[in-house]
């Protein structure tokens, strides 16, 4: 990937003189208003990105906050806990296979834009609809939204930003980061501000998700940038020529990519999925970890919320790392070393050195970013994006569906925290492994190619 990010890095170098010649055209002829229209929809599309990236993780977080408050409030066990837990990658599996199909017909920023009304109106409903059954309803349509979102971001990034894919995945990344942290750590001291009530506390992270529809709904007619001038002029002529001919000289339309041919492909779509069942179990449970050893609840929520702020810096200095690398393995290897520790510490003493086990989690879960920046550099191009992006997303999604469920079982049958504990460390070396895979400078293209 790195002759990949070379290639995009060189072809936005070499363009340059030919894209000012253009401006100062364009500029003579009276159409200036036509670039600085689009360098005014690159920056919306910039703060979109941002704002949608911060509302894709507080549904879930502010949850995990106030776990114990909605179970007591809504008469939940700990297996129904787990369940409520395994919501989230359920819901991504199953609505993020959608979205190629619906940005094929919408167009990616519409879809977007529908997502994060989804989120608005999932959050503020799911308190307030009564019920377990209509808890899950709501918390269900908020996550649809966020599961074609999630899918579709490394296309817009790809699409629009094609020269930028490592540094606007390392942005979006830490935006999401940034928001998953927030939400973990202000839902408790916002929940007791609002008078103490967990439903309150839940319903106000949707006034933010209406902010992120602002900018999308702007953004929803644009389908991506418009082809060169001269490869226009260029398949005009061609077009001319051939059919002054009598035959048509055009090559042909490359074939179906088979995703499911690529071995790169079905690695990077196990590890998203191993990374993405460590994040939502961290997610849903840690809190509730740290609260059993006798940590407060306001303690708990600041140290869930450390756990995922660290990906905010990470989250940006990750993905520029891995595009200057030919191989990701080692990346994965050092999140899954601190992942190991941080699980070990949870288990011998996690009041302790409850600070120092959140802060090696959170190092961890970077694992993220750096699979979302591992979908644009298998790739090489956009229509590949997005079958690998849907691809990895779906099927990781449904690998990780069982962990979080999982791990309330045994912690409502075992009545401790040692064998949830020992089944997370049991599940990281496997992301290891297969992260090391996916890591490898390929693509799946010429994978499904070879094995055709």
């Amino acid at each position: 990937m790195m002759s990949v990010m070379g290639a995009e890095e060189n072809t936005a170098t070499t363009s340059a003189p030919g894209a000012a010649t253009t401006a100062r055209t364009t500029e003579s002829g009276g159409s200036r208003p036509v670039n600085g229209t689009r360098a005014w929809t690159t920056r919306l599309f910039v703060v979109g990105i941002l704002l949608a990236a911060v509302n894709l993780r507080p549904a879930i977080t502010s949850l995990g906050a106030l776990l114990e408050e909605v179970r007591d409030g809504l008469g939940m066990s700990g297996s129904v806990a787990g369940l409520l837990t395994s919501v989230p990658p359920l819901c991504f599996a199953v609505f993020g296979v959608m979205a190629p199909r619906l940005a094929r017909r919408f167009g990616p920023p519409a879809v977007v834009c529908a997502g994060m009304a989804a989120i608005t109106a999932g959050l503020l409903i799911r308190p307030y609809v009564g019920g377990t059954a209509g808890f899950l309803a709501g918390s269900a349509l908020a996550l649809m939204g966020i599961a074609v979102s999630n899918v579709l971001m490394p296309v817009i990034v790809k699409r629009w930003f094609p020269d930028r894919v490592g540094s606007m995945t390392g942005l979006y990344s830490m935006a999401l980061a940034a928001g998953t942290a927030v939400a973990a750590a202000v839902t408790v001291p916002l929940t007791d501000a609002l008078g103490g009530g967990w439903r309150p506390g839940l319903a106000v992270w949707a006034g933010l998700a209406a902010v992120a529809v602002l900018p999308w709904i702007t953004l929803v007619r644009d389908r991506g940038p418009a082809p060169a001038p001269e490869a226009t002029a260029h398949a005009g002529t061609a077009h001319a020529g051939t059919a002054h001919a009598g035959t048509d000289r055009r090559p042909p339309a490359p074939p179906a990519l088979r995703i499911t041919r690529s071995r790169t492909a079905w690695a990077l779509a196990v590890f998203f999925g191993l990374q993405a069942t460590a994040a939502y179990i961290t997610m849903g449970w840690m809190a509730q970890i740290f609260r059993d050893a006798g940590v407060s609840a306001g303690t708990a929520g600041l140290l869930l919320a450390v756990t995922m702020v660290m990906g905010v810096p990470l989250a940006f200095v990750i993905p520029r790392v891995a595009t200057r690398l030919p191989h990701q393995g080692p990346i994965v290897i050092v999140l899954g070393v601190c992942g190991l520790a941080g699980y070990a510490g949870l288990w011998a003493a996690p009041a302790g050195g409850a600070w120092a086990w959140a802060v090696l989690l959170g190092i961890s879960n970077c694992a993220f970013p750096l699979a979302l920046t591992m979908v644009g550099m298998r790739s090489r191009t956009g229509a590949g994006v997005v079958q690998l992006s849907a691809f990895a997303q779906s099927v990781g999604y449904l690998i990780s569906i069982p962990g979080p469920l999982l791990v309330g079982v045994l912690y409502q049958h075992s009545g401790g925290w040692g064998l949830p504990i020992a089944l997370m460390i049991g599940l990281m070396v496997p992301q290891m492994a297969v992260g090391v895979l996916a890591g490898r400078d390929r693509t799946v293209e010429d994978e499904a190619a070879a094995t055709a």
